[in-house]
């Protein structure tokens, strides 16, 4: 139903309107696995393949979290490990509560972090099979990567 209401014509400028309406993540639902919002967003960027500065902004951007966790599961589905480690690493300082729909229907509770940690670690975020990156001690090593600082080191 919201794929054909909402996302049918849907361009990149209009895209972004749609994406600041979102109020939760998540994948599919319910018995008949009905799609979330979110993951229909995904498809469409799929779809329409945005310019990689849109997502950048769509990423960067502070006022909107779920924005954020839409640009940041699209860039960890097309980009590359580089870039994903480059743009999603930041996002481990922002501790913003997001809701998270899981496959029962229910609300649960967590944070933009956890989220995009789920994005570098896992295989599987939102019942989308992520495709395989790097390890992030191999691109270091390469030197592709500078080694990473925590902001908790100068605690």
């Amino acid at each position: 139903q919201y794929w054909k209401e909402k996302c049918f014509a849907l361009t990149a400028e209009l895209l972004v309107d749609e994406a600041m309406a979102l109020d939760y993540v998540g994948g599919v639902v319910g018995g008949n696995i009905k799609p979330t919002p979110f993951l229909c967003l995904i498809l469409k960027m799929l779809q329409i393949q945005p310019n990689k500065d849109i997502v950048i902004e769509f990423i960067k951007n502070p006022d909107y979290k779920y924005v954020r966790a839409l640009g940041a599961l699209y860039l960890r589905i097309v980009g590359t490990s580089v870039e994903c480690y480059k743009y999603l690493e930041p996002l481990y300082n922002d501790y913003r509560k997001i809701k998270y729909k899981n496959r029962q229907g229910k609300f649960e509770l967590s944070h933009v972090d956890e989220f995009v940690d789920s994005l570098l670690r896992e295989d599987r975020v939102c019942d989308v099979i992520l495709p395989r990156i790097q390890k992030r001690h191999i691109l270091e090593e390469t030197e592709q990567l500078e080694p990473r600082v925590s902001a908790l080191d100068d605690d």
